[in-house]
């Protein structure tokens, strides 16, 4: 008897609508997807057996794939009907749910012409990853600014297109983690705070909540709180957030679609909120998990 539990794939260009274990999904060795991360995806979490607000990412990933000018046969149409069928067959409650479109192999051996190969998507479900771990976002992360490593800038890569482009992430976090700290956050070459690998990072100063506006991901996360703080009378910018006013900030805190809100208790050496959650970004994770319950934002999944 299969056993579903660590994942599940949709992989209609090998196997049509069969549903198969995640141990049996693979590409070719000769897909662009995995030679030239010539690749966009996207993530939908499932939380308590529903997706969080699925048309929102549907329409990111159908964004992305037109600004990579990636075109599978596969429709979003198609792609949205797969995936409630593959996570009911894992039978997982919460779980990290991808869409995927790569430019695939080439159909004429040799091209280097990118509109000559077989564009493909496909998708896959595995047990709910957290970007931060639950109980490190409870004492509050700790964020490493790489001092090795600066965001590829927009004019080189889109970043507003998500993708797999992670070399200036992988270098920074590796830095990370040999400083000690618990993830990383990028510059862009102005001294601006961007990103980090999987989140958006914020930060409050009074009533107002700053986060980028370039060099980013436009997470969906990042686009709750967003809504979230108007709903609770804070403001919300968008813009270029130097360095120095994150580290002059009241309290900080990440976005992600692996988590949510989660409090940041450390940036490099500065300490915030006396080294723990801050009282405002707690009642932003509070109010999160509130709307990832609400009706109007979930996708039910029939589990048969």
């Amino acid at each position: 008897m299969t056993d579903w539990s660590a994942g599940a794939a949709w992989m209609p260009e090998q196997h049509g609508a069969e549903i198969i274990p995640i141990a049996e999904a693979k590409i070719g060795v000769l897909d662009w997807g995995l030679t030239h991360s010539d690749i966009t995806y996207d993530v939908v979490p499932v939380l308590d057996g529903a997706f969080f607000r699925l048309e929102v990412y549907l329409e990111r990933f159908a964004n992305s794939m037109k600004a990579f000018r990636l075109n599978p046969p596969q429709s979003i149409a198609d792609i949205r009907a797969a995936l409630a069928p593959m996570v009911a067959k894992t039978g997982l409650r919460d779980a990290y749910c991808a869409m995927v479109c790569s430019r695939g192999q080439p159909l004429i051996p040799g091209t280097r012409d990118p509109r000559q190969c077989g564009n493909h998507a496909y998708a896959w479900v595995v047990p709910y990853v957290h970007v931060i771990p639950p109980e490190v976002a409870e004492r509050g992360t700790h964020i490493w600014i790489s001092k090795s490593s600066r965001r590829i800038p927009e004019g080189s890569v889109n970043s507003k297109a998500k993708n797999y482009h992670w070399g200036d992430f992988t270098t920074g976090l590796l830095e990370a983690k040999d400083e000690g700290y618990d993830n990383t956050v990028l510059l862009d070459y102005q001294d601006n705070v961007t990103e980090g690998p999987g989140f958006n990072i914020c930060a409050l100063k009074g009533d107002t909540v700053v986060t980028s506006a370039h060099d980013v991901l436009h997470g969906i996360s990042r686009r709750t709180v967003g809504e979230i703080c108007g709903e609770v009378g804070l403001k919300f910018e968008q813009r270029p957030l130097p360095l120095e006013e994150l580290m002059d900030a009241d309290e900080v805190f990440l976005t992600t679609s692996s988590g949510g809100v989660v409090p940041v208790a450390r940036v490099d050496d500065r300490v915030f909120s006396n080294d723990a959650p801050g009282a405002t970004t707690l009642r932003l994770r509070e109010v999160y998990r509130d709307w990832t319950r609400r009706p109007e934002h979930r996708t039910e999944i029939d589990y048969g």
